[in-house]
Order: C-alpha cells, then structure tokens, then sequence
C-alpha cells in the first residue's frame, strides 16, 4: 500500500463519517480515528521475518479542522419552542430522491406525520427518513449529500 493509497483512504473515511477505521493486511496495519476537533491516522509497517525490519511510515498530515461558527447567544432561545428532528442512522444524507426529482421539502414548507423528509444511504441502502410530527420546517440543518452522525439535528419544525 503506497502513501497516495492511504491519503485516499483517510479522505473517504473523513467524508464516510465514521469514528474510527481499522485496517489490516499481511505488511500494513492502519487505524484511522475521527473526532471533532482532530483526525488521527496511525500507519503501521510489519516486517516479515525474512525481510530487514522497516521503519515505520510517518502518518499523513492531518486536515486543519474548519472554523466553527458561532451563534449569538438569543438564537438557542428562539429555537427552544421547535422540534429538532434528528438523524436515526450513520449516513449520508440526501435531500431528494434523485439528482432529477424534487427536494423533499423546503424551509416553510408545512409537514404532517407521516411525510417524508430525506434519505439516508447506509452501506447503500436508501432509507427514507419520515417526520414524527406535524409543523412547518424552520430550518434544514445539514447540506445535501453530507455525511451525518446517529442522532445529529437534521431540522427544525414549528409544531404550531
């Protein structure tokens, strides 16, 4: 495994949004971890017993983590009175159906139980991701075809 092979690897695991990767094959064993703030990838040369010990590859730089945006503090309190509607799965999360249909829905469209509102894909699996609630949506929280954790705020409904 040469090094342009393990950069590709740390940015599918990156865009994936798993926490963390093993790998392990007869002369290389890699562990790529994610977190919020870093990414962590630990690369491994094994020497074969008839071979002359190798050094270990250096890792490969990490990626400097994106600033984050601060809101001013009067917006989590506006947000109180609405439903987050949150991520069920690890995945990555679509807007639409496909690239040539509709968005499921917009920011003031009104939503009733039942409807659905995204897809997650899942080890290419399509899952259609359904409101719990009736409302109008305030707020989408996630860009089209980005990676999404269990549980990560997807929307924000006004149930009234």
């Amino acid at each position: 495994m040469d090094l342009k092979d393990i950069q590709n690897l740390i940015k599918f695991v990156a865009k994936s949004g798993a926490s963390e990767v093993k790998l392990e094959t007869d002369d290389v064993k890699i562990t790529i971890k994610t977190g919020s703030d870093t990414e962590t990838t630990i690369v491994q040369q094994v020497p074969m017993q008839a071979q002359m010990p190798v050094q270990p590859m250096q890792p490969a730089p990490a990626a400097a983590p994106a600033p984050v945006a601060t809101e001013a503090p009067a917006a989590p309190a506006e947000d109180s009175k609405y439903i987050t509607i949150k991520s069920p799965i690890i995945g990555t999360f679509y807007r639409k159906p496909s690239p040539d249909k509709p968005l499921f829905v917009e920011v003031g469209q009104s939503i009733a139980e039942g409807d659905v509102l995204c897809i997650i894909e899942a080890m290419k699996l399509f899952n259609e991701i359904e409101s719990e609630v009736s409302g109008k949506i305030v707020k989408i929280l996630v860009d089209d075809a980005s990676p999404v954790e269990f549980d990560q705020p997807l929307f924000l409904v006004d149930p009234s």
